[in-house]
């Protein structure tokens, strides 16, 4: 029988309350389930974090206590830290038996581990967003960051860590998250040495020529760490590739079985495996049915065409957006037909405006649409009407209308707006997607695929979706809509739990 939604969240439930109940479960991550934000009037009012793997993360507390350890961001975060007793706050979420605690940092700690280490360096490479012949430059600063920044705010993490797990009878189940925390494992490790560690990266993991950029002292201290961890997840089966190649690239004394997809360290052995990310479907269909979507879809379809080219992103170069323009640019040249019919509206959400890199190529995606528009426009009409704001109700909206979804990023961990699209779409969109996104390997069959810098096979796939037979089209959005609701974020949060109790059991058995 096919997976569902709802299956999976009755199998996740039950299998948290037959294996999961007495154990100890922290989380950690930078950003946590909840932040806390200062009203005018000096008082301290929560907002949930947004997103599907939130979400999920957050619904194990449905069956059992979740400590979620997490960065104390603003001041907010930092007053709530000081004022709870003993630092453990009751996230205020009804039904939901979860736990913040807020590691705070020294500001200037907490900038190098962010603003200097994090973001833009290890982003940056793990985006393969570096133009290597120029950048990056590792210099003293960067150096200063990863040691007074990265090493500490990690080694704080770890602490964190330890101390929540000091009373629990048994080995807990510590649950890491992404690049902001590759050193924590290693140090939970040396104290805590029978835990369960799960370590799952978000991001690309790219080859090690690639990794190659930073300096040995630094990568070789991330993969050994991270190899200290009983389960490393990724996105992709090409992910997981590559991180079995940096370790045996980078490692000594380890042995690789890329059949088994297992690192050997001494008597330790771990396991590395692809979990694909995914939405929450039903939470999503909700969010679509809302009066507040049904208002945007409203405000939007006047600025439709007879046909549709909807792209939502963050603003950022990875997403690729200056190439899908020129795209569309060569489209409306080369088949004027599509003149004054075919609109694409990009929904754009603003990132990272604080570094240079992202305000430059800001400026050229503004640019290049007013090119389009100068070059295309009529009295009734204008090829393309872009959002600059965050306004994730707007951007579902849009999803629900396109004839045409574009997704041509450079390179993505999984890319969400390529399973949210189809999952709330009702006009039986064509889906363009990227192959280098993580998606592309479960959607992949069912989607038009472009490489990310061929501009004319963007050019062909766009041309191709837009006189797609209707026939087609229908089957292409049922198998897609098929495929998420069967491999939906639940079914990925129970994927990583039945592995993980999978991995308890073998360890009763070998002690008895």
């Amino acid at each position: 029988m096919a997976a569902s939604p709802e299956g999976n969240s009755a199998r996740l439930g039950e299998l948290c309350r037959q294996s999961m109940s007495q154990r100890r479960v922290i989380l950690a991550s930078n950003r946590g389930p909840v932040d806390y934000h200062l009203t005018r009037d000096g008082q301290l009012q929560a907002r949930r974090g947004a997103g599907g793997v939130v979400t999920a993360l957050s619904s194990l507390s449905q069956y059992m206590e979740l400590d979620w350890i997490a960065s104390a961001m603003g001041e907010g975060d930092r007053r709530m830290a000081r004022e709870a007793p003993g630092g453990r706050i009751k996230v205020p979420h009804e039904g939901e038996n979860l736990y913040l605690h807020f590691v705070v940092s020294p500001r200037s700690s907490y900038h190098k581990f962010y603003s200097i280490f994090c973001n833009p360096l290890l982003w940056f490479l793990q985006h393969y967003m570096w133009s290597s012949a120029r950048t990056p430059n590792i210099d003293s600063k960067v150096y200063d960051a990863w040691e007074n920044g990265y090493v500490a705010v990690n080694e704080a993490f770890a602490r964190a860590v330890v101390a929540e797990a000091a009373e629990s009878e048994l080995p807990p189940l510590i649950m890491l998250n992404d690049y902001h925390l590759y050193l924590a494992s290693a140090y939970i490790r040396q104290q805590i040495p029978d835990a369960v560690i799960q370590h799952f990266i978000h991001i690309p993991w790219p080859a090690p020529s690639y990794w190659q950029l930073l300096p040995d002292f630094m990568r070789r201290a991330i993969v050994q760490s991270l190899s200290t961890a009983d389960i490393v997840g990724l996105q992709t089966r090409r992910d997981a590739r590559s991180f079995l190649q940096c370790c045996q690239t980078f490692m000594d004394d380890v042995e690789v079985d890329y059949r088994q997809q297992t690192i050997r360290t001494g008597e330790h052995v771990t396991q590395v495996k692809a979990y694909p990310v995914s939405v929450d479907v039903t939470g999503l269909k909700r969010t679509a049915s809302l009066a507040a979507v049904r208002e945007y879809q409203a405000k939007l379809r006047p600025l439709c065409g007879e046909q549709t080219i909807v792209r939502v992103d963050r603003l950022e170069p990875s997403k690729n957006i200056i190439r899908g323009f020129r795209a569309f640019d060569i489209l409306l040249e080369r088949y004027p037909q599509f003149q004054g019919k075919v609109k694409l509206l990009a929904f754009m959400v603003p990132t990272r405006t604080h570094l240079r890199q992202y305000q430059r190529y800001t400026q050229d995606v503004f640019e290049q649409i007013e090119a389009i528009n100068n070059k295309y426009q009529t009295a009734d009409w204008h090829p393309v009407d872009f959002f600059y704001e965050n306004n994730y109700l707007q951007a579902i909206a849009a999803m629900c209308l396109y004839d045409v979804l574009l997704v041509n990023a450079v390179i993505d961990g999984m890319n969400l707006v390529a399973k949210e699209g189809p999952t709330v779409n009702d006009r039986d969109g064509v889906l363009v997607l990227s192959e280098a996104g993580g998606a592309w390997e479960q959607l992949g069959q069912n989607t038009l695929t472009v490489a990310p810098a061929d501009v004319e096979g963007t050019v062909q796939a766009l041309y191709a979706a837009l006189t797609m037979p209707a026939d087609e089209r229908h089957r292409r959005a049922a198998e897609l809509k098929r495929s998420i609701e069967e491999e939906d974020i639940t079914g990925w949060l129970l994927h990583l739990l039945e592995d993980t109790v999978s991995l308890l059991a073998q360890r009763s058995r070998s002690t008895t």
